[in-house]
């Protein structure tokens, strides 16, 4: 599915006009895209979900999770037993983690908060005082669900894999190295990003 955001176009043609290593990758994976769940609970949830563990395996978690409730909500997550969530496939600090989030969605206001009004860095500040959000998540959430444009995660582990893949033979690459790759991209980092997790993983990434 194409992306919903309204700078993608212009941002993959900047791309691959700057970048000879873009001008090879987006043209294979063109038709995918980063689109937006719209609910900042579910997409954080899905975030920690798949701390640390394949696309796919987080993939197949979420859908017992999910299937272990009438609808994930706040509210829902909160009534779950630890057990059930559990047997979903999510590990004790896991659960630990989904259910104070949904405490602060549905008890603490943190549903009302104006995320679109706000700068990355602060969107990043705000979520990682909550438990269980790192920057990797708050990341997340900045290109899944405000789809900025310039969001550059450098503790992706996908994303270190695709500059070292295309850009250095498969050599391992430092955060450093990765960072310096990536200042050809700004402003759209977020893009050329999506595009190097395609390039080593076909199936879009779904937060």
């Amino acid at each position: 599915m194409n992306s919903d955001a309204e700078y993608w176009d212009l941002a993959c043609e900047k791309l691959m006009k700057q970048d000879r290593i873009m001008k090879k990758v987006i043209p294979k994976f063109r038709d995918t895209g980063v689109v937006s769940r719209g609910d900042p609970f579910l997409t954080l949830a899905r975030s920690i979900i798949g701390q640390q563990i394949s696309v796919a395996a987080a993939q197949a978690v979420w859908n017992r999770f999910e299937a272990s409730m009438t609808k994930v909500t706040p509210k829902n997550v909160i009534a779950m037993d630890p057990e059930a969530l559990r047997a979903a496939g999510l590990s004790y600090r896991k659960v630990e983690y989904v259910k104070d989030l949904a405490d602060h969605f549905h008890t603490k206001g943190l549903a009302k908060t104006k995320w679109h009004l706000l700068e990355d860095e602060i969107v990043i500040k705000e979520l990682t005082s909550i438990r269980g959000i790192g920057r990797w998540t708050a990341e997340m959430f900045l290109i899944f669900n405000l789809k900025r444009p310039d969001v550059l995660p450098l503790d992706d582990i996908g994303l270190l894999r695709g500059i070292s893949m295309n850009y250095f033979s498969g050599e391992k690459v430092t955060r450093a190295e990765a960072r310096e790759v990536a200042e050809n991209w700004a402003p759209y980092r977020t893009v050329a990003t999506w595009y190097l997790w395609r390039s080593i993983d076909p199936i879009p990434v779904d937060y």
